[in-house]
């Protein structure tokens, strides 16, 4: 693996840079799995993306902080949820730093091991294929094992600091 050249700070300003970016919708996501031990563990993140067809690979981007990347990453494997627009609760819940991400919040395993959330539009499981360096994130490289669409339902989606899409409703 290659190594990307040190970037110099160019003087973006951190909050800049958020309120720029944040004008992309970007969908929300779980990602959860079980830790050795078979605890539930998971974030919720919004940096997902498809990388490759063949082979079927995905992308996340697990902040640095993450106290339940470590565990996913340990795991070996990992389940992303794609969450519909009235799971926003959801997203609440598996946000927030603790053990108890999980109290209230309805999942199931499939044959193969993969960790689905009930109520999710979609989910996708797949081995760690790779980590990199990507500053204050992980760029996590999955190699899919097993997907499905579960429902027909319009995705939950962050937006300008915000759930959904200005004229939309509420999410």
């Amino acid at each position: 693996m290659s190594q990307a050249p040190a970037m110099s700070d160019p003087g973006v300003e951190a909050g800049a840079f958020r309120h720029a970016l944040g004008h992309f919708p970007s969908g929300v996501t779980v990602v959860a799995g079980l830790t050795a031990d078979g605890t539930p563990t998971g974030l919720a993140c919004q940096s997902f993306t498809s990388l490759s067809l063949s082979p079927p690979l995905v992308l996340i981007c697990p902040g640095r902080a993450s106290t339940s990347w470590p565990k996913l990453h340990a795991a070996g494997r990992f389940t992303v949820n794609v969450l519909a627009a009235d799971q926003q609760e959801v997203c609440v819940a598996l946000g927030r730093p603790g053990t108890s991400k999980f109290d209230g919040v309805s999942w199931h395993r499939t044959g193969a091991g993969a960790f689905v959330l009930g109520g999710a539009i979609a989910w996708v499981d797949c081995d760690i294929h790779a980590v990199h360096d990507g500053g204050d994130h992980h760029i996590v490289v999955g190699a899919v094992r097993e997907l499905a669409v579960t429902r027909d339902h319009p995705p939950l989606l962050f937006f300008r600091g915000d759930y959904g899409l200005p004229g939309t409703g509420p999410a």
